[in-house]
């Protein structure tokens, strides 16, 4: 069997990927009783008389939603919420693994933004935080934006933030590893969907030198008018030489290829008209827009996936635990910019100098020392942002 046939396989042998498991003994009348009722009625009270002992009194401090509509899940696109839900579970599961954060899979029977938002809402005061995932964009910026002006929790787009992270972890060090300066290189990012619109901010963060994105239209310039207030946004932020044209023109010379588009769009003639060095993030899934064979022949000379076949895997795991793990130990109220850029350079840094090469720039996808390093990141920044 291929890996998609055991994979199928596997999931009808679990019948569910995660489960509840009880901290609380049930064997005694006073296990009952202090557990359930009467004993229980105590820690209602003390909620009700101050709702942030909920923290405390209940598992709502290391408890986050994930939290889908189905309309963009992996490569399959609107599949809907249901058919998501093997991937929220897989979710629930890394959280746990790599961060020891408990996490449960809520899928949203709408696609309407303000439904969504409220729904969301109304049971936000169940958990310490929220991470959406695999909703499409536009909307996916819309949701998360209106629920961080109403909820004191944090709230988390991964498929934005925690994808932006990484590639910005990775970019790091891959620059570094190639002896050029993240001030003069020019990034192509070929994919202006939630994920690219959310990396290009990212690295302008980090210093890039130049940002050049390219969509199915073709290169964002100056001069084009948008109707996604996102593309019309990145239009006027980027392009420093306001190029034109496709994917093929935003190549020549640039230093670093992102992609997070679609299987095979990069040629080998575009991997040799790059800069000198050139450094190829392929991250479609599960296909990329180049294979690493193929990059590596065309004279690439470091290049990261989404693969774990692959060296340089560039995963989301790497990010979304200890994010979280961090956030809810300090009881952030959100996450804020300067966390993510400090978890960036946590990821970053757990790779040494003297190991650093073309074929380690980033840490593995299972280190599961790297969430303890980005949850102190974390909750230091914002612990001293509140000082």
């Amino acid at each position: 069997m291929d890996i998609k046939e055991k994979a199928l396989q596997k999931h009808y042998d679990w019948a569910g990927k995660i489960e509840v498991i009880s901290r609380a003994p049930i064997e005694t009348r006073e296990d009952l009783s202090l557990a359930y009722t009467p004993g229980v009625a105590q820690p209602c009270l003390e909620i009700a008389r101050d709702p942030d002992l909920s923290y405390k009194l209940t598992r709502r401090s290391n408890l986050v939603a994930v939290i889908t509509d189905g309309t963009a899940v992996l490569g399959l696109g609107d599949i809907g919420g249901l058919a998501g839900m093997p991937v929220m579970e897989g979710k629930c599961c890394l959280f746990k693994e790599f961060g020891g954060v408990d996490a449960f899979p809520l899928c949203v029977k709408s696609k309407d933004v303000d439904e969504i938002v409220r729904t969301i809402e109304l049971i936000s005061d169940s958990f310490g935080g929220i991470n959406l995932e695999d909703i499409s964009a536009p909307r996916c910026f819309e949701i998360e934006a209106k629920l961080k002006e109403r909820l004191d929790i944090p709230v988390f787009h991964d498929d934005q933030h925690g994808t932006a992270i990484v590639v910005g972890a990775a970019m790091m060090n891959a620059v570094k590893c190639a002896g050029k300066k993240l001030s003069d290189v020019t990034v192509v990012i070929n994919g202006a969907g939630s994920a690219g619109v959310a990396i290009g901010k990212f690295l302008l963060k980090l210093g890039i030198g130049n940002l050049i994105m390219v969509d199915i239209g073709g290169i964002l310039n100056k001069d084009e008018k948008y109707l996604n207030p996102a593309h019309a946004e990145m239009s006027q932020i980027t392009n420093k030489e306001n190029r034109k044209g496709t994917l093929t023109d935003a190549l020549k010379g640039a230093d670093v290829f992102v992609g997070v588009s679609k299987p095979n769009l990069v040629t080998s003639e575009m991997v040799k008209s790059m800069a000198s060095k050139p450094i190829l993030f392929p991250m479609a899934n599960p296909n990329p827009e180049i294979t690493y064979e193929l990059a590596k022949e065309s004279g690439a000379y470091i290049v990261g996936t989404g693969r774990s076949d692959y060296p340089n895997q560039i995963n989301n795991v790497l990010v979304f635990p200890g994010i979280f793990k961090g956030a809810l130990a300090c009881r952030a109220k959100a996450i804020t910019e300067e966390m993510k850029l400090a978890a960036a350079y946590a990821i970053a840094d757990l790779v040494p100098e003297d190991k650093l090469s073309p074929e380690y720039i980033i840490p593995s996808a299972l280190d599961k020392s790297v969430a303890e390093a980005v949850a102190k990141a974390v909750a230091d920044e914002w612990e001293n942002s509140q000082k």
